[in-house]
């Protein structure tokens, strides 16, 4: 537990799970911000997707948002230089997002302004950033005696499926827009299929940091995990 780790390493550890636990809520929150309260408060309807909300008056809340997750992941440190890379590239990315808006009412993969095109590659490569992350960063980061972390193996799972399951997003969204036929894209146009896609994700990669920054409830829906899975092996022997 921190309280048992040496009083020189306290801050560093704090600072570590602080940066982690603020990318993590501020995931978990933008999509709510943005959809449901939207719609209640001010009566903003739902989006055909998150980008779209910055011609609404959401914007601020939507470029303050993608910022804040821009400025946590500049000031994130990791185990090796490659994560450093890794968090600063999806700083910049994220950055991107929210300083280059989507053009209005247009198709994601077919902006027509330089903004537009911009906002598009660094949208993409935000969630490919934030998929590698929970896919190898995050496993591979293994407790040590500055940082213990119970569960481990339970803990890897979620950074996994979290990795996967924004690659799987992306997927859908990308048949969604390149393959799917007119007529049924105008379907699932009616219910916003790229909102609630984009949704997926983005709560996907705040699982991840969420559950690396050892906040309370998802410490709690580790130990589940791990007591059903021993109740499911118990079981079986």
């Amino acid at each position: 537990m921190l309280q048992d780790l040496p009083q020189s390493a306290q801050p560093l550890v704090m600072s570590y799970i602080g940066l982690r636990r603020a990318v993590g809520l501020s995931g978990l929150l933008l999509p709510i911000l943005l959809g449901p309260v939207g719609w209640l408060v001010f009566g903003i309807d739902i989006q055909d997707n998150m980008s779209s909300y910055y011609h609404t008056a959401l914007r601020d809340v939507f470029v303050g948002v993608m910022c804040s997750i821009g400025i946590f992941l500049f000031c994130y440190r990791g185990h090796d230089w490659v994560e450093n890379w890794t968090a600063n590239l999806g700083c910049a990315f994220a950055l991107g997002v929210a300083l280059f808006p989507l053009d209005a009412n247009s198709d994601p993969l077919h902006p027509t302004t330089i903004p537009g095109y911009l906002h598009s590659f660094c949208g993409g490569a935000f969630f490919l950033t934030l998929a590698f992350y929970s896919l190898f960063h995050f496993p591979s980061s293994k407790p040590t005696n500055i940082e213990p972390e119970p569960h481990e193996r339970q803990r890897d799972f979620v950074y996994r499926i979290s990795g996967i399951v924004i690659l799987l997003s992306m997927l859908a969204m990308g048949t969604y827009l390149l393959l799917l036929p007119q007529e049924w894209k105008e379907f699932y146009d009616r219910f916003n299929a790229i909102f609630w896609l984009e949704w997926i994700a983005v709560w996907s990669f705040s699982a991840a940091w969420l559950t690396k920054g050892r906040t309370i409830f998802a410490d709690i829906a580790i130990d589940l995990l791990a007591l059903t899975q021993e109740q499911l092996l118990g079981n079986n022997n």
